[in-house]
C-alpha cells in the first residue's frame, strides 16, 4: 500500500461519520442455546476486561483471570481481534505500550496494575504488525506514524541489546522473554532477566540464546516496518526493511532449523541446540518463516502428527511424545497443554499454508470444550480437553476471543484486507437457526441467513447471492466473486447463487482453492 491508497483508506474511513461508528458492534445470533449462551458470555468477559490501568488514562484489554495488566506479547494482537466490536481499546492496547515506550527505544514488556515491566522482552506477535493492520484497516494516519516511530526505534534497541553475539539474530536471556512460563524449553533459566533489566542476563547459563521464535517476531516486525515506510511514502526506508527482513529470515532458517527433527530451536551459548520440541514450531509459522514446501513437512511430520502436536484439542505447548511434556498439568503451564494464546494465533498462519480444512476441524473442538466448561480459563488438557481449574482463574481474555472469533470463522464472515470471506457451514452448530452481521471497514455491512441448507447473502442490505453446502466464498466488498475454497474434510457438494444468475452445483474438495469460478 503506497502513501495515495493509505490516504484514500483514510478519507473513505472519517466519511463514514458518527452515525456510523454507534453502529460498529457486530451482531451474530444461533438457534443453538448452548453456544448462543456461550457467545454471549464470552461478550460479557471481554466487556468486564475492558479497563483503564496506571500510568494510561484510556481504557485497554486486559488479559483477565489471575493478569491483571497488558502484555505485548499478546494483548495488542487480542485488541486487534476485539477492534471491531471496540475500535477506541484497540487503539489504545497499542498506544498504551508507546506512550510508556523508553527514551532508548525500549517497549514495555506490560503495564500492569503493580508496574510498568522492563524485565523482559516478552514479544510473540509483533506489535508493529498489528499496529499496521488497524492503521491500514481504519485509515488513522496518526496511528501509523506513531507506530512506526516506536516499532523503528524498538527495533534497534532489539539490534543494540538483544544481538550481543553478533549473529543478527534476537537473543533470549530469560524464560518471559517468550512468555513460556514453567516451559521446560526454559529449565534452568531465571523467569525474569536480572534486577529487571531486558538489557542483563545471568552469565554461566547457556544464555544467550538465539531463539527462533523472538528472531520470527523481529521478521514479522519488519515486513510490517516495511509496508508503514511505504504508506509514509518512505520508500527507501521501505526497501531497508525489507532487506533487513529477508535476512533474518534466512539466518533462521540456516541457524535454528534442524531438519533431522524436523523443528526449530533456540541456540545455546554453548553451540548445543535446546532440543524441545514446543510451539516455537506454531510461532514461527505464525510469521510464515518457512515455504510451503518446507511447512508441507513440518505439518505432515509435527503439526498434523497426532503423536505430536495434532492432538485431540490442538496444539499443545509441547509435542505429546516430547520426553519434557509436563504431568500432572499443572497452572499456567506451557509444558504441555494446549493454550487459548496459541488457539486465538492460529487464524494468521493456517489458512495461509493452505489447511483450512483442518482448522475448522480444530477450531470446532475448542469451541465445544470452551461451550462445555463455560469458566473461560486459560489452557486445556490436549487429550481429553478440560480446563485447568486448580490454580488457573475463569474470564481470561484470550478463551473469551477464542470463542467469539471462531463462531465467525466457522460460519460467519471475516473481512480482510481486500475481500471478505463467508464461510457457510449448515447442520454446524455455529449456524443452526443463525444471523450474523458484520459492519464493514469504510462503511456498508454484510450479512448472511441462514436455514437448513445453507446461506442467504446480502452486502450493504442487497442480496448478494444464496450458498447451500460447506465452503467458503471469497468476494471483493463491492461483491464480484474471486474464489471458493474448501474448508471441510473430504469433497463438499456445494450450490452457489450470484446474484439472478442461475445455481451452479461444484466440487469442492478439503483445502482447494478454485478460482475463478
Amino acid at each position: 500500500m503506497n502513501r495515495r491508497t493509505f490516504l484514500a483508506t483514510s478519507a473513505a474511513a472519517a466519511s463514514v461519520g458518527p452515525a456510523f461508528a454507534q453502529e460498529t458492534a457486530p451482531q451474530y445470533t444461533t438457534g443453538d442455546a448452548k453456544w448462543q449462551a456461550g457467545y454471549d458470555k464470552a461478550l460479557a468477559v471481554l466487556n468486564k476486561n475492558v479497563q483503564v490501568v496506571p500510568r494510561y488514562s484510556k481504557p485497554v484489554l486486559i488479559e483477565g483471570a489471575d493478569y491483571a495488566g497488558i502484555w505485548m506479547e499478546c494483548g495488542p494482537h487480542e485488541a486487534l481481534v476485539y477492534r471491531k466490536f471496540r475500535p477506541d481499546v484497540a487503539r489504545n492496547s497499542h498506544e498504551v505500550f508507546f506512550e510508556l515506550q523508553r527514551m532508548d527505544g525500549q517497549i514495555p514488556c506490560n503495564n500492569k496494575v503493580t508496574e510498568t515491566g522492563f524485565g523482559q522482552i516478552q514479544m510473540v506477535v509483533p506489535i508493529a504488525a498489528t499496529a499496521w493492520e488497524l492503521a491500514r484497516a481504519t485509515g488513522d494516519e496518526a496511528l501509523l506514524a506513531q507506530a512506526y516511530s516506536a516499532c523503528s526505534a524498538w527495533d534497534a534497541w532489539l539490534l543494540r541489546y538483544r544481538n550481543t553475539r553478533g549473529t543478527g539474530l534476537t537473543e533470549g536471556f530469560c524464560t518471559y522473554d517468550t512468555g513460556h512460563d514453567n516451559s521446560p524449553r526454559w529449565e534452568g533459566i531465571p523467569p525474569q532477566c536480572p534486577n529487571k533489566d531486558a538489557k542483563a542476563f545471568v552469565p554461566g547459563l547457556g544464555v544467550p540464546r538465539l531463539s527462533p521464535d523472538l528472531s520470527a517476531t523481529t521478521y514479522g516486525a519488519r515486513l510490517a516496518l516495511a509496508e508503514m515506510a511505504r504508506a509514509l511514502g518512505k520508500t527507501s526506508d521501505a526497501d531497508r526493511w525489507t532487506q533487513s527482513a529477508v535476512s533474518i529470515r534466512q539466518k533462521i532458517l540456516d541457524q535454528l532449523y534442524v531438519a533431522e527433527d524436523a523443528a526449530f530451536y533456540d541456540l545455546d551459548a554453548n553451540g548445543k541446540f535446546v532440543r524441545v520440541r514446543g510451539d516455537i514450531l506454531t510461532r514461527v509459522c505464525g510469521e510464515r518463516i518457512p515455504d510451503q514446501a518446507l511447512f508441507d513437512t513440518l505439518w505432515e511430520r509435527q503439526i498434523h502428527n497426532p503423536k505430536a502436536f495434532w492432538a485431540p484439542y490442538p496444539l499443545p505447548s509441547i509435542a505429546l511424545d516430547d520426553p519434557t511434556f509436563v504431568r500432572p498439568i499443572p497452572k499456567n503451564s506451557w509444558g504441555g497443554p494446549s493454550q487459548a494464546l496459541t488457539a486465538l494465533r492460529a487464524p494468521r498462519w493456517m489458512d495461509h499454508y493452505g489447511r483450512s480444512a483442518e482448522f475448522s476441524g480444530m477450531m470446532t473442538k475448542w469451541c465445544e470444550a470452551i461451550i462445555a466448561d463455560m469458566t473461560f480459563r486459560q489452557q486445556i488438557d490436549p487429550v481429553d480437553g478440560t480446563f485447568t481449574k486448580q490454580g488457573d482463574e475463569p474470564d481470561y481474555s484470550p478463551c473469551a476471543l477464542v470463542l467469539v472469533d471462531y463462531s465467525w470463522r466457522l460460519a460467519g464472515l471475516v473481512e480482510e484486507a481486500d475481500v471478505l470471506e463467508w464461510n457457510v457451514r449448515p447442520g454446524h452448530p455455529a449456524s443452526v437457526g443463525a444471523r450474523f452481521r458484520l459492519p464493514l471497514d469504510g462503511g456498508g455491512s454484510a450479512e448472511m441467513i441462514y436455514d437448513d441448507k445453507g446461506a442467504e447473502l446480502r452486502l450493504s442490505g442487497k442480496r448478494l447471492g444464496r450458498v447451500e453446502g460447506t465452503v467458503r466464498l471469497v468476494t471483493r466488498k463491492t461483491g464480484e466473486l474471486v474464489s471458493l475454497r474448501g474448508i471441510s474434510e473430504g469433497v463438499q457438494k456445494v450450490a452457489l447463487q450470484i446474484a439472478d444468475k442461475p445455481f451452479r452445483k461444484v466440487k469442492v474438495p478439503a483445502n482447494q482453492v478454485i478460482s475463478p469460478i
